[in-house]
């Protein structure tokens, strides 16, 4: 099977643990990058069996006309949460995705979303891949303070400013907890003013183990994911997560609870000492780049 990649993505090519993985399930893997400076780029002249866009948004639309262009299949990928994209982007979404001969979707609630769009074709289902072997033979280790970690981009998406409110609700119910924050972005100023009396470390980009060893609980304070890695991550390690209902959060395993109670519920994890337990069952590497290869035909 020649498969044609439609990415965002200027990183994503050889050497690229995904699209190696990828590529090893097909015959050929060309990948065209479609964004910034090439918007609309040539499509190679060779024949696909198959061609795949990362989402159905602008991309998915450039993948539908190469698609048909070239007499391929049109496969097309989501990974987003298709309930807060702009309307605009929804309807084109619609458009591209009802024109699809198949499609894969990360998580059973994103399939959902996608059934409810009127899209006919198959649907499936297979989670992004992860490697969470370093993350369950994780040891924990010992510490003194009750530590919360919050991890991923400072955008007003990922709500990071909230998380500082819950910490102040949490030490006032007089739990002596810190918070690390991992990450960075255009909020980072911001965070680091509202930030100086209470007891907040902002270490950066960081590999999350590390942290991961002496955290007693995962805050996501996201009003939208795509999937959710890092909570996958934290349950994988024995971490629990307690999250808004984005992602898989539900399907994962964390304690899903709406945006006034998340405070409440990690009061509730760090008085009762609760352990993170990952729910979702996710394909090794082998059987991973079988089921992406099923998802194109």
């Amino acid at each position: 099977m020649k498969v044609l990649m439609v990415t965002g993505d200027k990183r994503f090519g050889q050497g690229h643990p995904r699209h190696d993985l990828q590529a090893s399930a097909v015959e050929k893997l060309v990948v065209l990058y479609v964004g910034r400076g090439a918007l609309w780029p040539a499509v190679p002249q060779e024949h696909f069996d198959v061609v795949t866009a990362q989402d159905p948004f602008w991309r998915g639309l450039f993948a539908w006309y190469a698609a048909r262009r070239g007499g391929a299949r049109l496969n097309i990928q989501v990974h987003t949460d298709l309930s807060a994209a702009p309307f605009f982007r929804h309807i084109l979404a619609q458009m591209v995705l009802r024109h699809a001969d198949s499609v894969r979707v990360v998580s059973e609630k994103l399939q959902k979303q996608v059934q409810t769009m009127g899209v006919k074709a198959p649907t499936h289902v297979l989670p992004i891949y992860v490697d969470l072997s370093p993350f369950k033979t994780l040891i924990r280790l010992p510490h003194e303070q009750k530590t919360i970690l919050w991890f991923g981009r400072f955008e007003p998406e990922k709500d990071p400013l909230f998380a500082l409110s819950a910490l102040k609700e949490i030490r006032e119910a007089d739990i002596d907890a810190k918070l690390i924050m991992l990450g960075s972005g255009s909020l980072e100023s911001v965070l680091r003013i509202h930030a100086r009396e209470l007891p907040i470390k902002f270490p950066g980009w960081q590999d999350p183990k590390q942290y991961l060893a002496t955290a007693d609980v995962v805050l996501s304070t996201s009003r939208h994911e795509s999937w959710g890695a890092s909570i996958v991550e934290a349950l994988a390690a024995g971490v629990p997560v307690v999250s808004l209902d984005v992602g898989v959060a539900r399907e994962a395993g964390a304690i899903v609870v709406p945006r006034s109670e998340l405070a409440r519920a990690v009061i509730e994890v760090l008085k009762n000492g609760t352990r993170g337990e990952l729910k979702l069952s996710l394909p090794g590497k082998e059987e991973w780049a079988k089921r992406w290869r099923e998802t194109l035909i």
